[in-house]
């Protein structure tokens, strides 16, 4: 299953087609190191991602990278509509190096984000590391998706929120993957 969606604003114009695989991704958001991490999170989550933007990068990175975060979430929103015999939570550690960090996901339905990161830079080249939350903060509350990320241990800001991305996609691929038993993962008999 394959699920695209636009946004289009005054700031950017978004297409993003997400699917499950483990072909390679296309992706240009005109902001290179986002690329790099949308990358890893299809690799590292079983994703196929197209993603193409035009935003107004002229300004800064924030538009671009808050408004991926939201696309993707309502996208990830309607991949897993299905929540029948998934298994619901999802948790990864991913050393990077000398960086350390920790995801757990819960597919809720209730909308949460923890995020405790402090970075060692406040810059990874040109990108601005507080829009790391901004990007998370738009992906997870669209989802719908509880969701705590730790940054254990620091070092290398590059490291950091590599280690970051790949965490959170390998607790999103167990989370989303389906489960021994064909039921729905609530006691309460639903998912919201």
């Amino acid at each position: 299953m394959s699920v695209s969606k636009e946004r289009i604003t005054k700031e950017t114009k978004i297409a993003i087609t997400l699917r499950r695989g483990l072909e390679p991704s296309v992706i240009n958001t005109g902001v290179g190191f986002l690329n790099h991490m949308l990358d890893l999170f299809a690799f590292h989550g079983h994703f196929v991602l197209d993603v193409q933007v035009d935003g107004d990068t002229d300004v800064d990175d924030h538009h671009t990278t808050e408004d991926v975060g939201i696309v993707l979430g309502q996208l990830l929103a309607e991949l897993g509509q299905d929540k029948g015999a998934i298994n619901r939570y999802g948790s990864a550690y991913v050393p990077m190096d000398e960086t350390l960090a920790r995801s757990v996901i819960d597919i809720s339905g209730r909308p949460y984000l923890s995020f405790n990161a402090a970075f060692s830079k406040e810059k990874v080249g040109s990108f601005d590391v507080e829009l790391v939350e901004e990007f998370f903060h738009g992906l997870v509350i669209n989802a719908r998706y509880t969701a705590h990320i730790d940054l254990i241990r620091g070092g290398n800001t590059h490291h950091e929120i590599e280690a970051i991305f790949k965490a959170f996609a390998q607790s999103l691929r167990i989370a989303m993957a389906d489960s021994d038993v064909q039921r729905l993962p609530s006691s309460k008999g639903v998912i919201e």
